[in-house]
C-alpha cells in the first residue's frame, strides 16, 4: 500500500468524499409540509442535507435576533423579516418573495356548519354559546393577524376576540378543528389542504387583509451553500413542488 493510500486510511475519506455540511433554515409553521418536500427534492440534487426548524414566524425571529445559528430565514409575513433585517442579521440583497397563500375559515371534517364570508356574517353565533375559534394568536402570529385584520375589515371582529382559542402557531389552531376542541378556526389554505380532519367552508377575499407573502433571505454568517438553497426556492423545480401544496408562487 502507497503512502497516501495509507494516510487515506487512517485518516478517513478524502476531503472531496465526505457529507456536505447541512443548511439549517427557519421557517413559518406553515411550511412545514411544502418546504421539507423542497429541501429532499435539492438534497437529491445537490447532495447537501437540509434541516429544518419550523415555528410561527415571531418566535424564529426572536431566535435569530438572539444568536441561533441559521442559514436561511423564511417567513410567514413581511414584518418578521422587517425585525430581523433592522437588526443587521440579513445579507444584503437577498430577500425575496418566494410564496403566496390565501387564508380560510374551516370546520372539522364532520362538520354540517356552512357560512358565507361576507360582512358582518354570523360568525359569532356559528360558534354557539361555548364555542370558540381557533386562530394563531393575533397578538403576534401571523395567521392570527391576518384574521384580526379580515375579520375587522367584514366587521364581526367585536362579536369573536372575546371567543378565541389563540395558538402559538397556525398548526396548532388547525389541530384545535381537527380534534374538535375548536368548532371554527381560521388558517391558511395550504395548512387546511394537508389535515384530513377539517374542511374549508370559506375563503377570505384577499382585499380584506394584507397580502399573505412569505419572503425568504440569507440569515448573516451564513454557510457557503446558503445561496445555493436560497437561489433553488426561486427556481422551476421547487416552485412547481410549492404549486403542489397549493401554494402561488411569483
Amino acid at each position: 500500500m502507497g503512502l497516501w493510500a495509507m494516510l487515506g486510511t487512517l485518516l478517513g475519506a478524502p476531503a472531496h468524499a465526505r457529507p456536505a455540511p447541512p443548511i439549517t433554515v427557519f421557517a413559518a409553521a406553515s411550511l412545514s409540509d411544502a418546504l421539507q418536500a423542497v429541501g429532499k427534492a435539492y438534497t437529491t440534487r445537490t447532495g447537501v442535507p437540509v434541516r429544518f426548524s419550523f415555528a410561527a414566524s415571531n418566535l424564529l425571529a426572536r431566535q435569530i435576533e438572539a444568536g441561533a445559528r441559521a442559514d436561511v430565514f423564511v417567513s410567514a409575513d413581511g414584518q418578521w423579516m422587517d425585525h430581523v433585517a433592522r437588526a443587521g442579521l440579513l445579507v444584503a440583497g437577498s430577500r425575496r418573495d418566494v410564496l403566496r397563500g390565501r387564508l380560510v375559515l374551516i370546520a372539522p371534517a364532520d362538520s354540517h356548519t356552512t357560512l358565507r364570508i361576507a360582512p358582518n356574517f354570523p360568525l359569532a353565533q356559528a360558534l354557539g354559546p361555548n364555542g370558540r375559534l381557533a386562530v394563531g394568536d393575533p397578538a403576534y402570529v401571523p395567521a392570527g393577524l391576518y384574521a384580526k385584520a379580515a375579520l375587522t375589515q367584514l366587521g364581526v371582529w367585536p362579536a369573536v376576540q372575546g371567543k378565541l382559542a389563540p395558538a402559538d402557531n397556525v398548526r396548532i389552531a388547525l389541530s384545535y378543528v381537527a380534534r374538535h376542541a375548536a368548532p371554527l378556526g381560521i388558517v391558511y389554505e395550504t395548512d387546511a389542504r394537508a389535515e384530513s380532519g377539517v374542511k374549508i367552508i370559506g375563503i377570505f377575499p384577499e382585499n380584506t387583509h394584507p397580502p399573505i407573502d412569505y419572503p425568504a433571505a440569507i440569515v448573516r454568517g451564513a454557510g457557503p451553500a446558503a445561496r445555493g438553497f436560497a437561489a433553488y426556492l426561486n427556481g422551476a423545480e421547487a416552485k412547481a413542488i410549492f404549486r403542489r401544496f397549493g401554494f402561488r408562487t411569483f
